[in-house]
């Protein structure tokens, strides 16, 4: 009788420890924020990822809002030689990364930075000067104040590599010109709610890259009316 009575006891222990770990599961996902676009998106700029970047030897890359985590699990499965370093400046984004970040338990992402990309790179987590081979910007030009398109090209300016890249996605202005009608009444919508808002012009973007020795070396269209903005870093020699 005391043997079925312990069998019994280890049963119920067991029972509870496998609902405690299926409950922090379930609030594990509830942290989780998702985007359908973030989905949708995610396939064509990992293309031009592969098609930009080394992926045989080691390399170091941050992601300036990463927005979900979607896309930085997404592109570490993939590119497993590169460690990311996720950030992100909304609390309730931080911990959506780190809901996807221990969902997957990737090796090669760490732990999400807040991250101010208005402010000087000495905030930007400890991250030192020459050390990034890729700095990924995805969907933020456009919905965020000048100061942080400004800050964005002065830290990767300062962070990444000779030779490194920033990429950036999402919709602009081309020559003053915002194109398709879709487009306009996008960047129409965006300084609606915020001035500071809207579609920035490449010819501009490049103007603030050049100034902290990056060039646009290539322009890829993407779905969507979007697109990938490649800038390399000079190099000194």
């Amino acid at each position: 009788m005391r043997k079925l009575t312990v069998e019994v006891r280890n049963l119920h222990i067991r029972g509870c420890i496998e609902w405690g770990t299926s409950l922090l599961g379930q609030l594990e996902w509830l942290h989780k924020l998702y985007r359908i676009t973030r989905q949708r998106n995610k396939e064509p700029i990992l293309s031009v990822l592969r098609d930009s970047v080394n992926t045989e030897r080691p390399l170091q890359a941050l992601e300036i809002s990463s927005g979900t985590g979607q896309h930085v699990v997404h592109f570490a499965q993939t590119l497993r030689n590169i460690t990311w370093q996720p950030s992100e400046y909304d609390r309730q984004s931080l911990a959506s990364i780190e809901a996807y970040r221990s969902h997957y338990q990737l090796h090669n992402v760490k732990p999400v930075i807040h991250l101010d990309a208005s402010q000087p790179h000495q905030c930007w987590g400890g991250i030192q000067p020459e050390s990034l081979d890729l700095v990924l910007n995805i969907n933020m030009i456009h919905i965020s104040a000048l100061s942080c398109t400004e800050g964005l090209f002065r830290g990767a300016g300062a962070l990444l590599k000779p030779q490194g890249l920033l990429l950036t996605y999402g919709p602009y202005a081309v020559n003053g010109q915002i194109t398709p009608q879709s487009n306009v009444d996008f960047d129409y919508s965006l300084r609606q709610r915020n001035p500071e808002w809207g579609l920035k012009d490449i010819s501009f973007l490049n103007s603030v890259a050049q100034k902290n020795g990056l060039f646009l070396e290539k322009i890829v269209e993407m779905p969507a009316n979007n697109k990938c903005l490649l800038f390399r870093k000079e190099s000194l020699v």
